[in-house]
């Protein structure tokens, strides 16, 4: 997803701990970016605190399947496309709460990146390629 779209996600949800699957954590109250040895030394006053393994503590989080679509030969700079975010919404309304979708332009290469992740792999890739061919589609150069 990016630091900087993690960022703006928890700016604008008022969070104060954000990440990605890459295993960048952000933790607002100590810096805008990710940072290895601050999520370490978190994590360990974590165990430290409440004398749990990093087993117990890692056991609330539930990982979903996810599958990541990189479209090539496109303009990433209309994502912002009625049928594209339709389309997006429509995805996301059928996951509902078992999924979630996100859409965006790369920050550093030309394409738009559809990242799904929902209750199946198959589920996932289904709803990826799906959002995929209406970015090519609709944004093809």
């Amino acid at each position: 997803m990016g630091d900087r779209y993690v960022l703006e996600a928890m700016r604008e949800g008022g969070f104060t701990l954000g990440g990605e699957q890459s295993g960048h954590i952000i933790m607002r109250d100590h810096a805008t970016t990710g940072d290895g040895i601050l999520t370490a030394l978190q994590v360990l006053q974590r165990m430290t605190t409440t004398a749990s393994s990093l087993r117990d503590l890692a056991s609330v989080v539930t990982r979903l399947p996810q599958v990541l679509v990189n479209v090539p030969g496109v303009d990433k700079d209309r994502t912002d496309d009625p049928e594209v975010t339709d389309a997006v919404a429509r995805e996301q309304e059928k996951l509902g709460e078992a999924g979630r979708v996100l859409l965006r332009p790369s920050g550093t290469e030309a394409l738009v990146r559809v990242m799904v992740e929902a209750a199946t792999s198959g589920e996932a890739t289904e709803v990826a390629e799906r959002l995929a061919d209406v970015v090519r589609r609709r944004l093809s150069l």
